[in-house]
């Protein structure tokens, strides 16, 4: 501080210098504000490039990978080199494994003889064992089971709370598998995160609804009081404050069939979910008169109450998610307009006007990729086909296509999931972002969720969020490229 006593000549080199100081001061408040200010307008500008030339969403929606365990290899995503501590697993008292037990059967809960009963306790290559042609063991994914198997952001319990023992730290490199080879021409979006979780039924709720659904006086023996009791848990389904959070099936059609035509699921009325009368984004799309369907493989045969044993066992009653809802149940014209066949897809694309704005297509059990009960490789080829469909016809060039899973399917992934709420995330999922408007070659690192894709939806046609989760999540942009 310059003082009256100083010399004058001193006092104004001071004050001259302190001037200076506020000038630059000035200056950078004045370039950060102009920073912020382009970074405002760039937003805007991708917003409304985004609504001008993507009309139409697709969201193809399988079933069961974890990050790692298909892309855990992929060039510049955050793979299995980057794992670290996270890969030592512990048992249930905490102590580290010397070998990873030998991969068991889920169905037969006998060690499988095609692995080594003395694996190292590192990820492993499953193509050694069982080719990407063949099917390999299902692995138990439960609400309460994967909470306890992320142990607090380690990742280090999913050996020890697993059915199928060593198998959960097995993968694929699928980077030049057909979804693969889509990945590397376009966005693979590696901090991905499914919204809940467990299983594919609270997944397939949250994808439409960004919530979890309640079941008011379900029978008490559907109700889960101790998560950790492993002869029980896994078999119960609602919370104790009511909200169902493992497998349970609707009252609305379709409903699995035994060869007779007898309905199974009514021998035991009280255990089905009433219809939800929370909203969905088919409800926001509906009132904004936007078009919308989900096509899923095998519906109409599911509709007619195929008796067929082998239909049944794999079409997945519970991967149907707006059939869970009032407005799109049994009778109401929503249903009949918005609930398709994959079938009626393939058919949209090759007429004018037919394809709506937002499509959801959940593949047929055969061509979903999930493990037990089909071929990876098989349902990698469903999806390519349904790509090329897409690129093959006149909706190509205003589409945009999303590629995820539902859930991790109980296998291993070497990512912390974020703590946002009660009921997720869970693990890391692949994603992969596809049209003319995505980027090409790119591994997008931005931290997204299943709820993500809800927000993409909101943005381009301009739609209230749903719940806090789909307000607050990333809307995918950073994947897309308007240059």
């Amino acid at each position: 501080m310059a003082t009256s006593n100083q010399p004058r000549s001193v006092r104004c080199r001071m004050f001259g210098a302190l001037a200076a100081v506020i000038s630059l001061v000035t200056w950078v408040v004045a370039l950060a504000g102009g920073a912020i200010a382009d970074a405002s307008e760039s937003a805007d500008q991708k917003l409304a490039a985004f609504r001008s030339r993507v009309n139409h969403i697709i969201v193809i929606y399988q079933e069961n990978w974890s990050f790692d365990g298909l892309y855990g290899k992929f060039p510049g995503a955050n793979g299995l080199a980057q794992a670290g501590e996270s890969v030592k697993q512990v048992n249930l008292k905490g102590e580290p494994y010397k070998a990873l037990p030998q991969p068991v059967n889920a169905e037969t809960a006998k060690p499988d003889p095609r692995f080594p009963a003395d694996l190292p306790v590192a990820p492993f290559d499953l193509a050694k064992y069982v080719s990407p042609d063949d099917k390999t063991g299902d692995l138990v994914h439960r609400f309460y089971r994967e909470q306890l198997q992320i142990d607090d952001g380690k990742m280090d319990k999913f050996v020890a709370w697993s059915d199928a023992s060593g198998l959960v730290m097995s993968y694929y490199d699928a980077s030049d598998m057909p979804e693969g080879k889509l990945a590397k021409r376009y966005t693979l979006c590696d901090n991905f995160f499914h919204a809940a979780f467990g299983g594919s039924f609270l997944n397939h709720i949250w994808l439409v609804a960004a919530a979890s659904p309640r079941f008011e006086d379900a029978p008490e023996s559907m109700i889960i009081h101790d998560p950790e009791r492993r002869e029980k848990y896994d078999e119960l389904q609602v919370t104790t404050d009511g909200y169902a959070v493992n497998t349970v099936f609707s009252v609305n059609l379709p409903h699995q069939r035994d060869p007779k035509g007898n309905d199974l699921f009514l021998r035991t009325p009280r255990r089905l979910l009433p219809s939800l009368t929370m909203p969905t984004i088919g409800d926001r799309l509906d009132a904004k008169g936007v078009t919308w369907s989900w096509y899923s493989g095998g519906w109409d045969r599911a509709m007619a109450g195929a008796t067929d044993p082998e239909f049944n066992k794999y079409f997945q009653f519970h991967h149907q998610p707006f059939v869970y809802f009032a407005n799109y149940a049994d009778g109401t014209p929503a249903k009949a307009l918005h609930l398709k066949d994959e079938g009626d897809f393939f058919d949209a694309l090759v007429e004018s006007d037919k394809l709506p704005a937002v499509a959801f297509i959940k593949p047929f059990g055969e061509d979903n990729e999930h493990p037990g009960y089909t071929k990876l490789i098989r349902g990698q080829r469903h999806v390519a086909r349904l790509v090329k469909a897409i690129r093959d016809s006149s909706y190509w060039k205003d589409s945009l296509i999303v590629i995820t899973y539902d859930e991790h399917g109980g296998r291993w992934d070497h990512v912390p999931p974020p703590r946002i709420d009660r009921w997720g995330p869970g693990s890391r999922v692949p994603t992969i972002v596809i049209g003319r408007s995505a980027r090409r070659g790119y591994v997008d690192h931005t931290e997204y969720d299943t709820t993500s894709i809800l927000k993409l939806i909101e943005r381009r046609f301009d739609l209230a969020p749903l719940t806090d989760r789909d307000r607050k999540a990333g809307d995918l942009l950073n994947a897309l490229d308007f240059e």
